[in-house]
């Protein structure tokens, strides 16, 4: 079996990660399954299957790392240290990430594209429950893209390959869903690939560390969230959807694309001026 094992690290990327893949998700199956034919409630049923992948994913994240490259140290080497430099910067992410939502509403409820409105439930309920969505959603999927697969393919390609390929696959898998789901929220791909490219270069800017890319996706999935399930806004209809975003996801129209487009620039420019040893 360490036979097996030591030589699967010689594989391809592409092999590697879909025995990854596949061992992450026979388990899992089973499980979805039963939770989708016994649970009616939509979000429940998402919130259940996904946080069963994640504890699986966390648990088999350190086996992997042992057993097929000969780490110890499994989460530290994907990024995730838990050092105060990488706590600041966590921060500082998500600092960014709030203030850019916050900028992107403001802009446009100043032009009067939108109209602000009381919140429909309490705002300290809202914050803390979008906090803890949006730093959890980051931190799975940081920790799986920017950290696993991103480590698999820098193995075996030159960096910019890597870079173009975990954006692409980042944006790709957020589209496994019906046909019908995918044709309506298609044009959310490029607000995926401009998130997936910033979150990337801010892993490299900080060499190697996750703080960062992890504080900027939790903090722009927080603001969305505060604001969305809140309600707290109502759009005018001055301006088409395709500037405000499409099927009302501000990360979708060109306002969003925009805010996105400076973000990854900043964080682009920030990984030549850090430089990766990566």
């Amino acid at each position: 079996m360490k036979i097996n094992l030591v030589s699967l690290a010689q594989r391809p990327a592409p092999i590697r990660l879909g025995c990854f893949i596949l061992t992450l998700l026979v388990p899992w199956l089973p499980y979805a399954a039963a939770i989708y034919i016994t649970v009616k409630d939509e979000n429940t049923r998402t919130i259940l299957t996904m946080g069963i992948l994640a504890v699986e994913f966390l648990f088999l994240l350190p086996w992997w790392s042992k057993y097929i490259h000969q780490q110890s140290s499994a989460f530290s080497h994907y990024g995730l240290e838990f050092t105060r430099k990488n706590g600041v910067e966590l921060l500082r992410g998500v600092a960014i990430g709030l203030i850019s939502i916050l900028i992107l509403f403001g802009l446009q409820g100043i032009f009067g594209w939108l109209v602000w409105q009381q919140p429909s439930f309490s705002v300290l309920q809202l914050v803390l429950e979008g906090l803890i969505s949006g730093l959890g959603v980051a931190f799975a999927e940081e920790l799986f893209f920017r950290g696993f697969i991103y480590d698999e393919l820098q193995r075996d390609y030159n960096p910019k390959i890597v870079i173009s390929a975990v954006a692409i696959i980042f944006a790709v898998l957020h589209f496994i869903k019906p046909l019908s789901e995918i044709i309506r929220t298609s044009p959310q791909f490029f607000g995926l690939l401009l998130l997936g490219l910033a979150c990337v270069w801010a892993k490299r800017s900080c060499r190697g560390r996750l703080g960062l890319s992890i504080g900027i996706h939790g903090g722009l999935v927080w603001g969305v969230y505060i604001i969305q399930v809140g309600k707290l806004v109502k759009y005018s209809g001055t301006v088409p959807q395709w500037v405000t975003g499409v099927n009302n996801n501000p990360l979708v129209g060109i306002m969003g694309l925009l805010g996105l487009t400076l973000l990854a620039l900043w964080t682009y420019q920030k990984q030549l001026k850090v430089g990766s040893k990566e």
